[in-house]
């Protein structure tokens, strides 16, 4: 039943991160154009990334109102609900007209739709990492949750990949008269086959028992949470700064400086990001292993501290213009972030009780992504436009894992927790 859930999460979340991140992606490349047409190449980009912004502004309110519901109705009815959500928001995003067709009527129409897309997503990454976490093994949680994780990577990978492929065989006149609308159109397969698989897999049973043990509905999860799990919140959010942060800046703003920055071709930082991103999948469940063996405070603090480091050596070797080198800088850049994405769903789930954790989750995880991953491309793209220079690129993200490190030490210590021991005592 176990790898039945995995799989069914995985898949639904490679979906769901599919979509959201080929908004990213053509924000950087395409909507900069069509969207938002400007004499300065930087202005448009960050007109585009602030839409890009906006659908990390919906992420808590979906995670606010999934979690409501989540924790009173169950985690897989919401699961289904977010994936249709997400993928009709971005089929339409591919039938839009652009701003040569109805002028202000389609940056507003894109807005609208990165709206949706970032409500739904709010509400899936609780939902696809608590039915993991409360089907498996306590001395495995940290592996097997972190399979969901994956699917962030995965749909990066997806999403670079198709957007590689088009750039590759189309010239770029017909890249942006029509072949950017392709990946769009796409995710209604993807839905299709992500809804199938996520209909075949069974409630939570942790949050079975725990209906069967309090069967009296928390009429607002959410008012509890803040009552009596504050500290959780702000742990989860301060955990959250330096992983958003850092794999926005390597995955989304590196389109950015490759192209517009060094001058180079698109096509360097896709390729980079393509090759990252498929040894990032394979590291996070490595990850999350290891913070079964070592705890997810261990691990996590590894993550942070290398990302601090490692940072200033990513922008020397993007310098460099040399594609291998700018694939090495990406590719360790995502190992380092796997360290802190690969235990976050287990320790994250961990430090909450059933009746309120996917409101815990959802919040501590959502809230954080407004101050961090939705701002982080229009930071480092404004001080790039500003500095000319990566240097206070690096240290806006080393200021973030100091955060991060910060709330780690302030954390306790959850691997091994016995979700349903923790709900009859109470704590």
């Amino acid at each position: 039943m176990i790898k039945k859930v995995v799989g069914a999460s995985l898949i639904g979340t490679t979906v769901e991160w599919y979509d959201f991140f080929l908004y990213g992606s053509a924000a950087a490349l395409v909507f900069n154009k069509l969207f938002f047409p400007t004499a300065d190449p930087l202005t448009g980009t960050l007109l585009a990334f602030t839409t890009y912004a906006i659908g990390f502004l919906a992420r808590p309110l979906g995670g606010l109102v999934f979690g409501h519901y989540g924790d009173r109705l169950g985690r897989k009815k919401l699961l289904v609900l977010s994936l249709l959500l997400m993928g009709g928001a971005t089929m339409l995003m591919g039938v839009l007209p652009t701003y040569a067709a109805v002028g202000v009527a389609a940056p507003l129409l894109l807005t609208f739709l990165r709206l949706v897309q970032g409500f739904a997503l709010g509400g899936e990454w609780g939902g696809a990492v608590l039915i993991v976490s409360e089907h498996g093994d306590p001395k495995r949680r940290g592996f097997w949750a972190s399979w969901p994780q994956a699917g962030v990577p995965c749909g990066n990978l997806l999403a670079t990949a198709v957007l590689a492929v088009l750039a590759a065989v189309q010239s770029d006149e017909d890249f942006l008269a029509w072949g950017w609308r392709i990946p769009f159109l796409l995710s209604g397969v993807l839905v299709v086959i992500g809804l199938w698989i996520r209909l075949t897999v069974s409630e939570s049973p942790v949050f079975l028992e725990a209906q069967k043990n309090a069967p009296k509905l928390e009429k607002a999860p959410a008012l509890e949470l803040l009552k009596h799990n504050w500290r959780e919140v702000l742990i989860a959010m301060g955990a959250r700064f330096a992983e958003n942060v850092s794999y926005y800046v390597i995955t989304a703003f590196i389109l950015v400086y490759v192209v517009t920055g060094l001058g180079l071709s698109k096509s360097v930082g896709l390729n980079a990001v393509l090759i990252a991103s498929a040894v990032h999948l394979v590291t996070i469940p490595v990850w999350g292993h290891l913070s079964d063996r070592f705890g997810r405070r261990s691990v996590y603090l590894v993550g942070a501290v290398g990302m601090a480091g490692w940072i200033f050596a990513f922008f020397a070797l993007l310098d460099t213009k040399d594609p291998v080198l700018i694939t090495l800088a990406t590719t360790v850049g995502l190992v380092l972030h796997g360290a802190m994405y690969g235990p976050q769903a287990a320790f994250f789930s961990e430090l909450f009780g059933t009746r309120v954790r996917y409101s815990g989750a959802s919040v501590g995880y959502q809230l954080a992504s407004i101050a961090a991953g939705a701002l982080a491309p229009l930071i480092a793209t404004a001080l790039l436009q500003a500095y000319g220079s990566s240097f206070p690129i690096a240290v806006y993200v080393v200021i973030t894992c100091v955060i991060t490190v910060v709330s780690i030490l302030f954390a306790r210590e959850t691997r091994g927790a016995d979700l349903e021991e923790r709900d009859r005592v109470g704590v």
